[in-house]
């Protein structure tokens, strides 16, 4: 058994300078299609700015919520911009407060 293997990535939805507007259920339809049983969320900041926006805060969280209904983990939600990036997963205490048996 082949465990976090890549199986591929897929853009959402494209967005402005400032915003996008993503939702759990469009990533999630994404994830069963593929047939994914975990999953890591990635959005850039053209900005550079690596802090997470309240907006970046509420999806993870509905992410993890929805993610525990589903039994498809999210391992990570990945904020990245200026070549880096910052692990929410890291930075935040959501995943305690949602646990995903990952």
């Amino acid at each position: 058994m082949v465990q976090n293997r890549l199986l591929g990535t897929q853009v959402i939805t494209i967005g402005t300078a400032t915003e996008t507007l993503a939702s759990p259920r469009d990533i999630f339809r994404e994830v069963i299609r593929q047939g994914a049983t975990r999953v890591i969320v990635a959005h850039n900041h053209p900005s550079g700015n690596l802090e997470p926006s309240q907006e970046d805060i509420e999806l993870t969280r509905q992410l993890l919520s929805g993610a525990q209904l589903l039994g498809i983990p999210v391992l990570d939600h990945l904020i990245l911009g200026n070549g880096n990036h910052q692990s929410l997963r890291e930075l935040t205490t959501l995943w305690n407060e949602h646990p995903q048996g990952d």
